[in-house]
Formats: C-alpha cells, sequence, structure tokens
C-alpha cells in the first residue's frame, strides 16, 4: 500500500519543493529521501514529465565540482497545478479519516 501511496503523491511532493526553492534532481531525492524512498532513476522521467506538462522550467548553473547543474523551477502552471493537488490531498485525507473514524465525524 505504501509504495502505490508514493506513486500517486510523488509528482505533489516534487511540486512542494520546488515550491519552496528551485532545485537539481539530486537535491530533490535527497530532500525527498526522508520520507519518500526514490532514487535518481525514477527522478529523471518524473522530471521531463513534469516539463512536458509546462509545471516546470530548467535553467542551467555552473558548479564548482563538476558540470553544470541542471536546476527546475517551478511555473505559474506548476503553482496552480500544486494548489489543485493540495486541495485533493486534502479532501481524500478527510474522506479516509472519516472512514477509519478519526477526525471530526
Amino acid at each position: 500500500m505504501k509504495t502505490q501511496l508514493k506513486k500517486g503523491t510523488l509528482e505533489m511532493c516534487v511540486l512542494a519543493i520546488l515550491e519552496k526553492a528551485d532545485s537539481y534532481a539530486y537535491e530533490i531525492v535527497s530532500k525527498l529521501a526522508d520520507g519518500v524512498e526514490m532514487s535518481e532513476g525514477t527522478i529523471y522521467p518524473l522530471m521531463r514529465r513534469l516539463q512536458n506538462e509546462a509545471w516546470v522550467t530548467t535553467y542551467l548553473v555552473e558548479s564548482e565540482s563538476g558540470p553544470p547543474r541542471k536546476y527546475y523551477k517551478l511555473t505559474d502552471t506548476g503553482r496552480k497545478e500544486l494548489a489543485s493537488m493540495k486541495h485533493e490531498w486534502h479532501e481524500f485525507l478527510t474522506e479516509v479519516n472519516k472512514i477509519l473514524g478519526e477526525g471530526n465525524e
């Protein structure tokens, strides 16, 4: 069950990270590592998908320790999508909590 929940919320979590600050893929994976186990192999296809949806854009930043890093930036469209996802998530949690008998009935 946890695996399916992760898959369903991964995009929302990545967009939420980018809402706070622009970031590069490895940094996103590191931030997610605390609660959502994922690998770099998972993040790159996801980031391409987010780019194709125009929810993120990219830019390069020179690095002192190697090649330039590709940073991802949340777009206005991505912010709107994240807001929608958060709203749906809270509605979902409310309904599940009702069923579980946790929360206001």
